[in-house]
C-alpha cells in the first residue's frame, strides 16, 4: 500500500494521520449516535441518547476546531474510506433479515462504548501535548475529557442493561412475550421494534 503524500510531496506527519483517523471515527459516532437515539427515541433512554447525539456532534466540530488550531489538514479520503467501512459493517445481519435484530442493539452500544472511549483516549494525548504548545486549550480539553467519561459511564449501563435482557431472555428461554414485557417497563425497545 502506497503512503499518502501531502499536497507538498511529503509524508503527513503523525499527528495529521491521527487526527484525521480520529475524525473519521467521530463521523462513524455521528452517525451511529443518530441511528441509536432514533431508534430509542420511544424509550426511556431516548432523551439521554438524543442528548449523546447533540454532544457528540459537538466533539466532531471540537476535533476540527483542534485541527485547524494546530494547523493538521483534513484528509476528505479518510472520511469516505471511513463511510464505505462503515456501511460494509452495518450489512451484518445479527441473526435476523428482515427486522431489526435485538443483537442490533447490544453491538451498537458497544460500538458507541468504544467509540466513546477512543475519543476520550485521542482527549488525553491532546491534553499531554497542551503542557508544551499553548494551540491547544488545556481547559477546554479537561471540559471534553469529563464529558466524554460520563458518556462512556451513561452509555455503559445502557449496553449492559441491554445485553441482560437480550442474553437473558434467550438463556433462561422466556420467550418473546416476557422479554417484550420486561422491556416496555424498564422503557427501553422492545426486541421486535423495526429498524
Amino acid at each position: 500500500m502506497r503512503d499518502i503524500k501531502s499536497r507538498e510531496g511529503r509524508d503527513p506527519s503523525f499527528l495529521t494521520v491521527y487526527l484525521n483517523d480520529h475524525l473519521t471515527g467521530s463521523g462513524a459516532g455521528v452517525r451511529l449516535a443518530g441511528r441509536l437515539a432514533k431508534a430509542y427515541r420511544r424509550t426511556g433512554a431516548g432523551p439521554h441518547l438524543t442528548e449523546l447525539a447533540d454532544q457528540i456532534e459537538e466533539d466532531q466540530q471540537s476535533l476540527r476546531d483542534v485541527m485547524r488550531d494546530l494547523d493538521v489538514p483534513v484528509r476528505r479520503v479518510h472520511e469516505v474510506v471511513g463511510r464505505i467501512g462503515e456501511t460494509v459493517g452495518r450489512l451484518k445481519p445479527n441473526g435476523r433479515l428482515v427486522r431489526r435484530s435485538p443483537l442490533s442493539d447490544v453491538v451498537e452500544l458497544e460500538a458507541m462504548l468504544m467509540g466513546v472511549e477512543g475519543k476520550a483516549a485521542c482527549w488525553r494525548a491532546l491534553r499531554a501535548l497542551a503542557a508544551t504548545d499553548d494551540r491547544l486549550d488545556a481547559r477546554g480539553l479537561d471540559r471534553l475529557l469529563a464529558r466524554a467519561d460520563a458518556q462512556a459511564r451513561m452509555v455503559d449501563d445502557l449496553r449492559r442493561r441491554r445485553a441482560a435482557e437480550v442474553f437473558g431472555a434467550e438463556l433462561t428461554g422466556s420467550g418473546a412475550a416476557t422479554s417484550t414485557a420486561r422491556t416496555a417497563r424498564a422503557g427501553r425497545p422492545s426486541a421486535h421494534r423495526t429498524a
